[in-house]
């Protein structure tokens, strides 16, 4: 297991996004219809250099109302993106798929975790998590992303969520996958309302009992909601969230700008855990 998922202190998921369409920032890798591969790894480069410890590699947008993508077309942004990184940087590799195909083929490449927002309940997925013999991140989402947005209802978000990760995290086990390789997501703005996401980030402390939590909450809507700001000018607001989700057991942030979550990892720290300092 790469000692990303080991540290005990705070650590940095840089989000590329290998997608014309994400939400954030969906394209920048593209010229014309194919990645260009001078530019991510520039990219990654930058990433590694403002500090991030793991790259979270995703092929498929997932965005509010987008829609799923081919087998072989995630396969190709994917595979070789991972193939890229792991032969020029020495940095942990997190992918962002549902797809089983994808999950198998970027751990024979080296990829380090497996991140899923669908929970691995796509056909094979939770077998194809278990033969990598990798960390996987279960993440709840009420609906598909095509779907998730529309009158989500819950009648008490934070106990359903955390008996859905429960139990998906049973699932993973029998299905073969190490009790101490799952990690937890919530998976804020994924078929929540702004006050589900709120009540979900008060709470933290409750899924952080359970397993280890990867929050993200990087330039959401939840951000705009609160701050009334664009989604490129939510970066103080994402470094916000993210230091709150810190103070309440999150152990990875999955973000979009780097050096801002760098500092507040680092005022966490100073304050939080002095012993680390």
């Amino acid at each position: 297991m790469h000692n990303a998922f080991l540290k005990t202190t705070p650590q940095v998921m840089a989000i590329l996004n290998v997608t014309p369409d994400s939400f954030s920032d969906g394209g920048l890798l593209f010229k014309g219809s194919a990645i260009n591969n001078g530019l991510l790894l520039d990219t990654v480069a930058q990433l590694v250099t403002d500090g991030a410890d793991i790259i979270d590699v995703g092929g498929e947008s997932t965005r509010p109302g987008a829609s799923a993508v081919a087998v072989q077309e995630e396969l190709d942004r994917v595979l070789p993106a991972v193939e890229a990184i792991k032969a020029n940087f020495d940095v942990a590799v997190s992918v962002d798929s549902s797809t089983p195909e994808v999950m198998t083929g970027s751990a024979l490449l080296g990829a380090d975790m497996l991140n899923d927002v669908r929970a691995f309940t796509r056909e094979g997925a939770l077998a194809a998590a278990a033969n990598s013999q990798l960390p996987i991140c279960i993440m709840h989402m009420q609906g598909t992303p095509n779907t998730m947005q529309i009158s989500p209802q819950y009648d008490d978000v934070c106990s359903e969520i955390l008996d859905f990760l429960i139990a998906r995290r049973a699932d993973a086990v029998i299905e073969g996958v190490a009790a101490e390789r799952v990690w937890l997501d919530p998976g804020f703005g994924f078929g929540k309302t702004l006050e589900h996401n709120l009540d979900l980030m008060r709470h933290l402390p409750k899924l952080a009992e359970e397993a280890p939590l990867l929050i993200g909450v990087s330039k959401k809507r939840m951000i705009g909601d609160v701050t009334g700001r664009d989604v490129d000018e939510r970066v103080v607001g994402s470094a916000l969230f993210g230091y709150h989700a810190l103070q309440n057991g999150a152990r990875i942030l999955r973000v979009h700008d780097v050096k801002s979550t760098r500092d507040a990892i680092a005022t966490f720290i100073a304050l939080d855990q002095p012993e680390y300092k």
